[in-house]
């Protein structure tokens, strides 16, 4: 006999997003085994690693523009999700270039992000002032964005992994210097439990529903990121507004 699914009544769901703020607007918020398929943002830290301007010039498996597009937009999904950020540079007075601007510009604007300086190290989970950042924070979910994915991402993924951290990849907000080692440090990175995903993946698994007060400021994430969409949000509301419709406010950018 198939087990009958659960059906959440509305104190329960309302008793769950007080438990978890990031399932409010949720009209069944997980429960039980399900609450940890998806992503859960409350739980979570951005570790962005070594988005350098000398090291962009290596990139050869993302276009530069949508790599650095994935990256700014990927700090402003976890800001606007209220999850920490840590971010740290390569040798940042050499050739591997400072931080990109976009970033730094971000970062600067945040109570939350915390930049913390490597001794040299390659692995950032080699630096005792970083992990220690990482621990401070008590969440125990990473996602981690970097150049060079099969280094500056790789070695830190895997040794956090180790750890007992459960570790998100955002594959298209890093870079590599080829297709191949992307791909070998990818399949690396899944053989060990390490989960890969996009900017759009991470985008929309912390947004999770537009029942949610801050639904504009979401939209805007969306068209920021696919540029094709807010030409659809455009197009959407130049029909209604034809039609004599009202039309929600919405931030076309």
């Amino acid at each position: 006999m198939l087990a009958q699914p659960f059906a959440f009544t509305a104190a329960q769901a309302q008793e769950a997003t007080e438990q978890n703020p990031a399932f409010a607007g949720l009209t069944r918020p997980p429960s039980g085994s399900d609450a940890q398929v998806l992503f859960d943002p409350s739980d979570a830290v951005l570790l962005m690693l070594d988005h350098q301007t000398g090291l962009f010039q290596t990139v050869n498996d993302v276009p530069i523009a949508d790599l650095r597009n994935n990256a700014t937009v990927l700090t402003k999904i976890a800001q606007q999700a209220d999850m920490p950020i840590i971010y740290t540079a390569s040798e940042p007075n050499g050739p591997n270039g400072p931080s990109m601007p976009e970033l730094v510009e971000l970062f600067e604007s945040d109570d939350d992000a915390q930049y913390i300086a490597r001794q040299g190290e390659v692995s950032a989970w080699d630096n005792a002032d970083f992990v220690e950042a990482v621990e401070a924070t008590g969440r125990k979910t990473l996602v981690i964005a970097g150049v060079w994915t099969s280094v500056c991402v790789a070695f830190p993924a895997l040794q956090a992994n180790a750890e007992g951290y459960t570790v998100y990849t955002v594959m298209d907000a890093s870079g590599d210097v080829s297709k191949m080692a992307s791909d070998a440090a990818l399949n690396r990175m899944v053989a060990a439990g390490i989960i890969p995903v996009t900017t759009n993946t991470m985008m929309s698994e912390t947004h999770r529903t537009w029942n949610r007060d801050d639904w504009q400021e979401w939209l805007s994430l969306y068209s920021e990121l696919v540029p094709e969409y807010n030409a659809a949000v455009q197009n959407y509301n130049s029909a209604q507004e034809a039609a004599g419709e009202d039309v929600s406010p919405v931030d076309n950018n």
